[in-house]
């Protein structure tokens, strides 16, 4: 990749973008561990409609990731430390982008006092949460419009932590 990645605030016209990210990450990255079943549940075409992403967007923005003019991953921090949505767009996988995005992540935590940071994360996700040095607390199962997936609840101790 010739561009630099670069992190900027959201903007609502960015919805699209991520909307489609959000579905086709999931469609073609975590086909490798969910089944199409799983993968319906977990990202429908319905997930393609914007509304309730512009809403859930405006109270808690998410964090974008840039390579020249195209939005190739976002994640969302809350306030307390959960990271509920973390993607890199199919097309970027392997480029750095999520180092980037874990790379301010840690920059908000610290900004913010927090001493610890965490997600629910998915077997496709694992061992690059595992690299940035979170730990696994628990496998579970969650059920998605009536289908079950497993992933990992996930967690970093930020004090004494090394850069991610």
């Amino acid at each position: 990749m010739n561009q630099q990645i670069r992190i900027r605030k959201y903007d609502p016209r960015d919805a699209r973008a991520l909307a489609d990210l959000f579905y086709h990450t999931i469609h073609r990255i975590n086909a490798q561990h969910y089944s199409a079943a799983q993968l319906e549940a977990w990202a429908p075409a319905s997930c393609l409609v914007l509304e309730g992403w512009q809403k859930k967007w405006s109270n808690c923005p998410p964090i974008v990731a840039v390579c020249g003019d195209q939005v190739v991953g976002f994640a969302e921090f809350e306030p307390n430390g959960h990271i509920d949505c973390f993607y890199v767009h199919h097309k970027y996988q392997g480029c750095g982008v999520g180092t980037v995005l874990m790379q301010e992540i840690h920059t908000q935590a610290r900004a913010s006092g927090l001493a610890r940071i965490y997600a629910e994360v998915s077997i496709s996700a694992k061992p690059f949460f595992s690299k940035k040095g979170f730990r696994v607390v628990q496998q579970q199962t969650v059920t998605r419009r009536g289908v079950d997936l497993i992933n990992f609840v996930m967690d970093k101790t930020l004090k004494n932590a090394a850069n991610p």
